[in-house]
């Protein structure tokens, strides 16, 4: 696909290079000379340098002819623009990054009649993954299949965990509801079979409902008590998403910032929050203010290494959840060795979602995933699919078919009830399917079979 990237920052470049690897013919245009160095520089792109909302800079990057433009820059209104310019001209699918919490309550109104195609807001992305963890808080990461009704969660195996140094296989029969879908183990991503033995420190991906889940967890000794109150450092967009999705479920949230004027307008906004000014990242003031008296802590500075320290530090001070933002993918394995489990990536979480909607694009045959996340940071990825009455192998044993090394089917709903799938499973047209894979990514349910998928056009 020829694909434009309007914006050079870190969601445009990490895009650029993710869609760079699967083959597509990517174009990025940047006003900033340092950005537009640095991506043709690392990236295996063409470079524009010049306003992205300018139709004459948009004709030149080729949008007349783009089958994608994604408008990326850090000014809602620009890319509100360069979306509205790239369709006149004759682009053929416009994303926005939406991110002003002013234009939240009229998105889909606003998006209507720019004619754009699908609005991105990773703020409120990573809100909704963090309101997750802090629901489900003996989990280190939670994903959602089904509207719901399914749910996949990476836990980090403990020295006196009874599944420690035994094959999966001895476990069948006793995990009942749910399944080990993946494994992460230093920063190598598993399918486990029957013969994967888990040690301590690897992050086990679990699939069930999150009543089966509950009860899994229990098993471990993890039965965490509910989160009843958080407290939140850094009044950013991701702070005021998160405060406003947690406050309706009952949780007193306490917010640190240290902007005086943030403060006050936070204060206006979030009623029923408490919001402090000073320094969340301070130890002095987070002891007069008892924070260890909260059971979640949540980082969300602009500073990624404030946010990990601090974590780590209430980590240390005992509080049950601590949750920390950061987009340096390199930190990542470092602070998870050190005991903080729950890191959230904003760009992560966006490229996941554009990556999705990219592969949608792509299939021809009228396919449908619905939902994409990805694994860690390994190139392993989590893809819900609607099958459809010409998908192939419906009806077959799961056991009979030649599905290829790498990938696993990990739940399935079946006229509205999750199945938990054996070897004896077969498949429906209408089913959702979840399917892990681990290597290329998967656009098609069909990629799951040795087949000759050159010559298969089928979904």
């Amino acid at each position: 696909m020829k694909i434009l990237i309007v914006g050079a920052g870190k969601v445009g470049a990490t895009l650029a290079s993710y869609l760079s690897r699967e083959g597509h013919d990517i174009t990025i245009i940047d006003n900033n000379d340092a950005a537009i160095h640095r991506a043709s520089e690392t990236l295996d792109v063409m470079c524009l340098k010049g306003p992205g909302a300018v139709p004459s800079v948009l004709r030149e990057a080729g949008a007349e002819e783009a089958d994608l433009v994604l408008a990326t820059t850090n000014m809602d209104e620009v890319n509100m623009l360069c979306a509205l310019t790239s369709k006149r001209l004759g682009a053929k699918y416009t994303i926005a990054r939406i991110r002003d919490v002013a234009y939240t309550d009229d998105l889909a109104s606003l998006q209507r009649d720019l004619n754009i195609d699908a609005v991105i807001n990773p703020e409120y992305a990573t809100a909704t993954e963090i309101s997750r963890l802090l629901r489900f808080p003996a989990a280190a990461n939670v994903d959602t299949f089904f509207r719901g009704k399914v749910e996949m969660i990476g836990v980090v195996i403990r020295e006196e965990d009874h599944i420690v140094g035994r094959p999966l296989s001895d476990l069948f029969g006793k995990t009942r509801g749910i399944l080990f879908s993946a494994a992460e183990r230093k920063s190598e991503v598993i399918i486990p079979n029957g013969s994967f033995v888990p040690q301590v420190g690897d992050k086990l991906y679990i699939t069930g409902t999150p009543k089966d889940l509950s009860a899994y967890l229990r098993s471990l000794g993890r039965d965490v008590p509910k989160i009843h109150s958080v407290f939140i450092i850094g009044g950013s967009r991701i702070a005021l998403y998160l405060a406003r999705q947690l406050m309706p479920m009952g949780i007193r949230v306490t917010l640190v910032e240290t902007n005086e004027a943030n403060c006050h307008l936070l204060s206006e906004l979030l009623p029923g929050a408490l919001v402090l000014h000073g320094d969340g990242t301070d130890q002095e003031l987070l002891a007069s203010e008892h924070f260890t008296n909260n059971d979640a802590f949540v980082a969300l500075t602009g500073r990624d290494e404030d946010n990990l320290i601090s974590s780590l530090y209430a980590r240390q001070q005992g509080i049950r959840k601590v949750i920390a933002k950061s987009n340096r993918e390199n930190y990542t394995a470092v602070v998870q060795e050190a005991g903080l489990d729950s890191v959230v990536a904003p760009k992560l979480l966006t490229v996941g979602r554009i990556l999705r909607l990219v592969r949608g694009l792509q299939d021809k045959s009228g396919n449908v995933m619905t939902s994409l996340y990805r694994i860690a940071d390994t190139g392993a990825e989590a893809a819900e699919f609607i099958l459809r009455e010409t998908t192939p192998c419906l009806g077959i044993p799961l056991m009979e078919l030649p599905i290829r090394k790498g990938f696993l089917i990990a739940a399935l709903l079946h006229e509205e009830k999750v199945v938990i799938p054996s070897g004896t499973t077969v498949l429906s047209a209408g089913d959702r399917v979840i399917v892990i894979s681990h290597g290329k990514g998967i656009q098609r349910f069909a990629d799951i079979l040795e087949t000759d998928r050159s010559k298969d056009n089928t979904p």
